[in-house]
């Protein structure tokens, strides 16, 4: 006698998912309020897809650590702006001539042997061990900005301490005297943000640019008349002996002075409201502040402020892990993306402030490694450090949804952040 096995329950085929525009549009508030589902989209379907800008600029963006990681180290893959191709530079070239030939020679837009006689002037500025020494008065301008605070909530700690904090820092770091610190426009680091020819906003964009080359020229006249054994001086003496240009001393200044704090006001943000969101690794955090250095790794890893990386070209049509880019087309490397890849994190989507390892890509990897990424570490530390400790009782004072991310189209943070404390210590 045979016995049948009872039939096995239909199973229900899994909906595929809805295939991804071409191209995919970066744009929208729910975007910048939260890239990461449409990014596990794109890591899902392929590590290169061509995306949309709001600017109109078509680009080929590289999701997941393995492809970023190869990216990242791509000797085919150049910066400089001349290797980008006509469609590119039709809408990509937003910054105007004479300024984008004065202020766009960077150590981000240049290319070995030119990019490697450069950071030589730098590196030495942002070891681990200079920063460190420099420790104790980091803590000093971080802890006289809680005292500026009230002494009880609410508070904007954009306002009040995090557009501030970076900066203060930073002039410590290169050498910038408090008279000219004093004088910075935090607005002017605005003119990172594309806006077209045609844009309302094109004017407005145009007085920044122009506020922050004359504020350059100042700073450059200054050191050459009060020199000193700092890093802004040094510079100016390079393009005094001729190893410099002076459109690439004015490009490597105005990449320090925007470059070296913009992104870790907005690190400082975008931690704080992870740590908003999870408000038990808030309260280990503030219990435990040993915790410090590896919490700030998984917190870059999490939510990096740097969310992509400025262009890049092949010199040549070519193939890039599965799809052939045409010469000059930008490829841009989403470091977001790449942090949540679960094939190298598990649990990506966890706030793990222990997690280890973590090689995240929060600073790029490669020759044009973030060459300031000791200071943006110690930076952070000190910071959430510091407000959860003399801010007992620290939460977001509106609502999650309230959150006002900035349009930027590489970066991710927020321009305030409302919060609440009990007192301040």
């Amino acid at each position: 006698m045979t016995i049948q096995e009872p039939p096995l329950p239909a199973v229900e085929p899994k909906p595929r998912p809805e295939p991804l525009p071409d191209p995919v549009p970066l744009t929208g508030c729910p975007y910048k309020s939260n890239p990461y589902p449409l990014y596990e989209r794109m890591r899902e379907a392929g590590p290169v897809h061509r995306v949309l800008f709001p600017s109109g600029v078509q680009a080929w963006l590289v999701t997941g650590y393995d492809a970023a990681h190869a990216a990242l180290n791509d000797d085919r893959l150049g910066k400089n702006h001349d290797r980008g191709n006509d469609r590119w530079r039709a809408r990509a070239s937003i910054m105007p001539e004479p300024q984008h030939s004065q202020l766009q020679v960077h150590l981000l837009h240049q290319d070995p042997p030119k990019h490697t006689r450069m950071r030589r002037f730098v590196t030495d500025a942002f070891t681990p061990r200079r920063i460190e020494s420099l420790r104790p008065r980091f803590q000093e301008l971080a802890d006289a900005l809680i005292d500026a605070l009230p002494d009880t909530g609410p508070a904007d700690l954009v306002a009040g301490f995090a557009a501030h904090f970076p900066f203060q820092v930073l002039a410590e770091v290169i050498g910038l005297p408090q008279q000219l610190a004093a004088r910075f426009d935090r607005d002017w680091g605005k003119v990172v943000q594309p806006v077209g020819p045609t844009d309302p906003g094109r004017p407005l964009y145009e007085a920044r640019l122009h506020g922050l080359q004359s504020y350059i020229a100042q700073v450059v006249a200054h050191k050459r008349e009060h020199w000193d054994d700092d890093l802004l001086s040094r510079l100016v003496v390079a393009r005094d002996r001729r190893e410099l240009s002076q459109e690439e001393l004015d490009s490597m200044i105005f990449q320090l002075l925007v470059a070296g704090q913009e992104p870790v006001t907005n690190q400082i943000t975008t931690a704080l409201i992870a740590l908003f969101r999870h408000p038990d690794q808030l309260a280990r955090l503030r219990d435990e502040p040993d915790l410090l250095p590896r919490a700030v790794e998984e917190l870059l890893r999490y939510d990096s402020a740097f969310e992509l990386t400025t262009w890049r070209f092949l010199d040549q049509d070519d193939d890039l892990h599965g799809t052939e880019v045409p010469a000059g087309d930008s490829v841009i490397v989403s470091l977001c993306a790449a942090n949540r890849d679960p094939r190298r994190f598990p649990d990506p989507d966890t706030l793990d402030l222990e997690r280890t390892p973590n090689p995240h890509l929060a600073f790029g990897h490669g020759i044009h490694f973030c060459p300031g990424a000791a200071l943006a570490r110690t930076e952070l530390q000190i910071a959430l450090g510091t407000l959860l400790t003399r801010l007992p009782g620290l939460h977001l004072a509106i609502s999650d949804e309230d959150i006002e991310w900035i349009p930027a189209v590489l970066g991710r943070g927020t321009n305030h952040l409302p919060v609440g404390y009990d007192r301040r210590r």
